[in-house]
């Protein structure tokens, strides 16, 4: 009977033939003389599926504006039930034709689709998008619509329904941010991720993993990201290794993302993705370099994975891309070099160092294409200084002219950056007076004291930091008295309420090497340091009360000195 036939309750729909086929392979699996166990399954079946169908609604799945997934969802039913009921009339012969073995995988076959058709059938039910209208009130409300209408999509039919559902999804999710935030709210993730799991076809893998990558650059999106957990992980890293140019870039920008936590990093560790993303910087494209050495910028803030970066030869690869890569490849490898080379592990840093680091650092620095580019050269700077034995060629590869350069620009990081290789390098024990001289005599000290004026906390104590090891030097004490505000700036950050994140040995340092001078003690007091020195001393801050002691005996030889 044809779909436009009348019928005595109206023309035949979709929902109606197939209602009318699943009737008729019911009545004709009794008939079956082959393989009856295997059509007792496949009736258990066809009930779950009648259930499934009688669901529908008809009306509502007419005027929805997810027509369309109803009609091929129906289609499908009915290709499916039209296959089976063929192979159960070929069942009523002892002996099929085709051969037994032949009608066996064909049984198993259209058994597999049932179960298939019956999954889809509860999801596209379950979804409600059956019951949506055509009529939306606002832009946020017709995203809101299609997010959900593709999260169906993607749980339903076929790798090519998919795959198109996937290219209407990226639309979507590439046209603005905002609609990213919608689609997330909706639920696509965890679906995304399912979609990973269970799909063997690169192309729809390809297309999924580039819309994860395009939620992970939300920031407000981030978090639903990271629940995932090891399932997205895991397909994250298969891609790396094995999948499309395209597919490892988008699993790169992704694993950004998921990359800052401990549990993430140790997990891409233990499951080799640090020498696939090592390999990747070696042989990768340009941008998929840049952003590989993104992600192990990020895992080598661990200190529990850094055996793996050496068992992968990082320092040789990483040193390679900081000459050879784009600008942004070059950036991410320094700065994963930094990450990894900071601690106590000095034999570390002597290899990078003897591997050609510094002339590498040199290199980047002069040719940089801004500023902001210069925070994690200054940050490698600043954790190879902190070994003794690399101090020395910092220096007179002419490091110090240039960190000194920077402390009066515009960028905050650059600016901490420099006042913290400032002070690794004055501090690491390297001709420590001289250094300190040459630095004082380059102009550091004012730059400096105008930092601890700064809003951010993490400056003002950089800065603190610097003084404390640049103030040994006589002279740049002398430098540091024209300074107006330099002792009431650095009196200001003893107070343990207002600056509670600044190390209050800094200040205290700076203070104890000025308080040899009569001047400088009055303008302590005037600043009222004896009282936030009290408040340090009951909190058993390291040099606050020997500093206390010191002022308080000054006091005390005041009052007796007079006539």
């Amino acid at each position: 009977m044809k779909v436009a036939e009348e019928h005595p309750n109206g023309p035949i729909t979709p929902l109606l033939s197939n209602t009318q086929l699943l009737q008729s392979l019911v009545d004709s699996i009794p008939r079956a003389q082959s393989f009856r166990g295997k059509w007792g399954l496949i009736r258990t079946k066809l009930s779950s599926l009648d259930t499934h169908l009688s669901e529908l609604s008809p009306s509502a799945a007419a005027a929805s504006v997810n027509s369309g997934i109803s009609a091929e969802i129906l289609r499908s039913v009915s290709v499916a039930l039209s296959d089976a009921l063929c192979i159960s009339i070929r069942c009523q012969s002892s002996t099929p034709h085709g051969g037994k073995l032949r009608t066996q995988n064909d049984i198993d076959s259209v058994s597999a689709k049932l179960d298939n058709l019956n999954r889809d059938l509860e999801v596209l039910n379950r979804s409600g998008v059956l019951n949506e209208s055509g009529a939306v009130s606002s832009k946020r409300e017709t995203v809101r619509a299609e997010s959900r209408s593709l999260i169906t999509r993607l749980q339903i039919g076929t790798a090519e329904s998919k795959n198109s559902a996937l290219d209407s999804l990226l639309g979507l999710l590439y046209e603005e941010d905002k609609n990213v935030l919608i689609a997330v709210a909706q639920g696509i993730v965890p679906v995304l991720v399912r979609v990973l799991d269970s799909t063997s076809s690169w192309e729809v893998k390809e297309k999924t993993v580039a819309a994860i990558a395009k939620i992970s650059t939300v920031d407000s999106s981030k978090r639903v990201l990271i629940a995932e957990g090891s399932g997205l992980l895991h397909n994250l890293l298969r891609i790396i290794e094995s999948g499309s140019v395209v597919a490892r870039e988008s699993s790169c920008i992704a694993l950004q993302t998921l990359s800052h936590s401990k549990e993430n990093a140790r997990a891409i560790g233990s499951r080799g993705g640090i020498s696939s993303l090592l390999q990747i910087c070696e042989t990768g494209t340009p941008h998929c370099q840049a952003m590989a050495a993104s992600v192990l910028k990020n895992l080598a803030l661990f200190p529990e994975i850094k055996e793996h970066f050496v068992e992968g030869n990082a320092t040789t690869i990483l040193l390679g891309l900081s000459n050879s890569g784009t600008t942004l490849a070059q950036e991410n490898a320094i700065a994963c070099l930094s990450n990894l080379i900071s601690g106590d592990d000095d034999n570390l840093k002597l290899l990078v160092a003897k591997e050609g680091g510094i002339e590498s650092l040199k290199n980047f620095w002069d040719s940089a294409p801004s500023l902001q580019s210069l925070e994690s050269p200054i940050q490698m700077v600043g954790a190879l200084s902190s070994c003794p034995l690399i101090a020395g060629a910092i220096v007179e590869n002419g490091f110090l002219s240039r960190i000194v350069g920077v402390l009066s620009c515009g960028v905050l990081g650059v600016r901490i950056a420099a006042a913290r290789a400032l002070y690794e390098i004055t501090a690491a024990g390297y001709s420590g007076s001289r250094t300190r001289k040459q630095l004082g005599e380059m102009g550091c000290i004012p730059p400096l004291v105008a930092m601890l004026e700064a809003k951010a906390t993490a400056e003002k104590d950089a800065a603190a930091r610097a003084l404390s090891s640049l103030l040994i030097w006589a002279g740049n004490r002398r430098i540091f008295k024209k300074e107006e505000k330099g002792i009431v700036s650095v009196v200001q950050l003893l107070d343990p309420v207002t600056h509670r994140n600044v190390d209050k040995r800094h200040p205290i340092s700076i203070l104890s090497s000025l308080a040899h001078s009569k001047e400088w003690r009055k303008q302590m007091a005037a600043a009222g340091t004896s009282g936030q020195l009290q408040k340090l001393a009951e909190m058993n801050v390291d040099g606050a009360k020997k500093l206390l002691d010191c002022l308080g005996r000054s006091k005390l030889w005041v009052v007796f000195s007079r006539p």
